[in-house]
C-alpha cells in the first residue's frame, strides 16, 4: 500500500471479528515502531503485548467495570490484541547525563527543567507507526487512553512496578489490533460525526495568525 493510501485510510476501529491476528503482523508493528525519533536517541519506550484471551481480558477487568459493557467496551474488548506503549523516563534522563548530552543543561536528573516530557512524545510517536503499520497490513487498530484512577490497577497487572534499582515504565495508554468488524459493529467514533479540518485552516507561515498563503512554484517563472 502506498504511504499516502495507509495515511487516508487510517482510523481507530472500535470493534473486531474473532479472526486471530498474525503474530508476525504484530511483530512487524512494533519492529516499525523502534523506528521512531527520540530525543538524543534515548529510545526510551517499551511495548507489553497481550495476545492471550486470558491477558486480553485481565486487561479489561483492570481497566473498567466489564459486567455490563455498552457498545463502544463491547466493540473493544472483542479486539484479540492489545498493546500497550510504556515510556520509560529513566532513559531520556540518563541519556541526557552523558558528557555528549550535558550542554543542553538537563543532566541534573530534575524533570522539571526539560520543555517536554520527550519520553510521552517520542513513545507516541512510536504508537503512531504501530497504528500505520497495522493499516498497511489491512487490518484495523485504535489507541485509547487509560482510565483515570485505574493506571495503578493496570501496572499492577502487567508487572510495571518501580523496584530499589529501576523506575518502572509508564503506560501512555493501550492499542487494540484486530480484523475489523463492519461498521455497524462498533461506537461511532468523532470523525464520523465531526468535520475534518483542512490543514489550510490550521497551518500559519511565517508566525501564528497569518494564515496560508501558497508559495510560488520552485522553479516557477516570473
Amino acid at each position: 500500500m502506498e504511504f499516502a493510501e495507509v495515511v487516508r485510510r487510517r482510523r481507530m476501529t472500535r470493534a473486531y471479528t474473532s479472526e486471530p491476528v498474525d503474530p508476525a503482523l504484530v511483530e512487524r508493528a512494533l519492529d516499525h515502531a523502534t523506528r521512531a525519533p527520540s530525543a538524543g536517541f534515548s529510545q526510551g519506550w517499551a511495548f507489553v503485548v497481550l495476545d492471550t484471551p486470558e491477558t486480553v481480558r485481565g486487561f479489561w477487568d483492570a481497566q473498567v467495570d466489564t459486567s455490563a459493557p455498552d457498545r463502544w467496551l463491547a466493540g473493544m474488548m472483542s479486539a484479540p490484541v492489545v498493546v500497550v506503549p510504556c515510556s520509560r523516563r529513566d532513559a531520556y534522563l540518563a541519556r541526557y547525563a552523558e558528557p555528549d548530552k550535558r550542554r543542553a543543561g538537563l543532566d541534573d536528573h530534575d524533570e522539571s527543567r526539560w520543555p517536554m516530557p520527550y519520553w510521552h512524545l517520542d513513545t507516541a510517536m512510536a504508537a503512531l507507526l504501530v497504528l500505520q503499520s497495522v493499516t498497511d497490513a489491512g487490518l484495523g487498530a485504535c489507541f485509547f487512553g487509560l482510565v483515570p484512577g485505574r493506571v495503578d490497577a493496570v501496572k499492577d497487572l502487567l508487572g510495571l512496578r518501580d523496584t530499589a534499582d529501576e523506575e518502572a515504565p509508564h503506560p501512555i495508554g493501550a492499542i487494540t489490533i484486530g480484523h475489523p468488524a463492519p461498521r455497524a459493529a462498533g461506537a461511532p467514533g468523532s470523525a464520523s460525526r465531526r468535520r475534518r479540518t483542512p490543514w489550510q485552516e490550521v497551518v500559519h507561515r511565517g508566525r501564528w495568525g497569518a494564515g496560508w498563503e501558497p508559495a510560488e512554484p520552485v522553479g516557477q517563472d516570473v
